[in-house]
């Protein structure tokens, strides 16, 4: 939902009836995890999807619906309705959606926290007496209600620790209300070690992959904005020093992802030091097999044990054969995918079960 917001709250604003259907639970192989959301505008405009394909025609119809009724309704779609394949859902999973009237009053609160980069949940009751009604989350302030005190201060503490671990889903409360907690912490980080063309690519698709980018480099001539379009900062300076001091402010975490990708062993050493004593998602290194053996033999005369070099992806990536900057940082999302959702990072024609991964790090 999170890049529909701005039209979300211009639709509010204009006070068009627009249709909003956000996926409240799922079953098996669904492709759209819960809080993947379908907008429909009073213009016609269809923006975001809930299922990536398989049910947008009927979803879009239920919308519009939706929209002028003003009635919101819970709907399945599954392999086992009859008319599953009508509407296009042959991959075997099961989503449920909730469609509402799209706005509410405090969707501005929403969108200019998110815009911040500051953690805010939408709280939605889809069941129960809360149906209907919103309330917006911060760690420390509520917006909106769901109907009562009682209910608000239950939800509230339930989406407050959902939101703490940055996870979506169904809360469900009295018996018979249930409420859905999108959470929207801010941006996960990758910093990426070094200012070269390898490190360009992977700005630009560690973006694309919904993470805050910053490039750090100590040399000035190549530590710089127009190099790194990608990037949502740049920095120069010593990679272990500002590594160190992000830590220290406490603005590295669970889901930070490090590449360093200096080729130097007076950069690479020192940050990998820090790195990997570090509790991050992901830290990889550039370089040769015969670089990797004097980098792992430099870290352990500076005291790293086995088990703090048993987590550096060394070198970098997964095998794709990529020679270009952009192919291996295709390489490097791949690795960084693959072990976030762990995937097997085979080719998908050559396994069998589920193709949707459940897991996240």
């Amino acid at each position: 939902m999170r890049e529909l917001l701005g039209d979300l709250a211009g639709a509010w604003r204009a006070g068009e009836r627009a249709g909003l259907a956000t996926v409240t639970a799922t079953w098996s192989s669904a492709p759209r995890q819960p809080g993947a959301a379908m907008l429909v505008r009073a213009d016609g405009t269809a923006l975001g999807s809930v299922s990536g394909g398989c049910v947008e025609g009927a979803v879009y119809e239920l919308c519009r619906e939706v929209a002028e009724s003003g009635e919101p309704r819970t709907v399945r779609f599954g392999v086992a309705d009859d008319d599953a394949f009508a509407v296009g859902l042959p991959c075997g999973g099961t989503i449920e959606l909730f469609v509402e009237r799209a706005g509410f009053p405090e969707v501005d609160v929403l969108a200019a926290e998110v815009a911040a980069d500051r953690p805010v949940a939408l709280l939605t009751g889809v069941a129960g007496p809360a149906r209907g009604h919103h309330l917006v989350l911060t760690p420390g302030e509520r917006y909106g209600s769901l109907g009562g005190d009682t209910i608000d201060a239950a939800a509230a503490e339930n989406g407050r620790a959902l939101l703490a671990a940055g996870h979506t889903g169904l809360v469900r409360l009295e018996p018979g209300t249930a409420v859905l907690v999108t959470s929207f912490p801010p941006a996960a980080r990758m910093l990426v070690f070094g200012a070269t063309d390898h490190a360009a690519a992977v700005a630009r698709i560690g973006s694309f992959l919904g993470y805050r980018v910053t490039v750090c480099d100590a040399r000035p001539v190549f530590a710089t904005a127009r190099r790194f379009p990608g990037a949502a900062e740049v920095v120069t300076g010593w990679p272990h020093r500002y590594l160190a001091a992000e830590a220290t402010a406490g603005r590295v975490d669970g889901r930070t992802v490090v590449c360093v990708l200096t080729h130097d062993p007076r950069f690479d050493v020192p940050v990998l030091q820090v790195a990997l004593r570090l509790p991050l998602a992901y830290v990889g290194a550039m370089g040769s097999r015969r670089t990797h053996d004097d980098r792992l033999a430099r870290l352990r005369e500076a005291g790293l044990d086995a088990a703090a070099l048993g987590r550096l992806c060394s070198p970098i990536g997964l095998d794709l054969g990529a020679r270009t900057p952009e192919e291996t940082a295709v390489s490097v999302a791949a690795e960084i995918v693959a072990l976030r959702r762990h995937g097997t990072g085979e080719r998908l024609s050559g396994t069998s079960g589920p193709i949707h991964g459940g897991g996240m790090i």
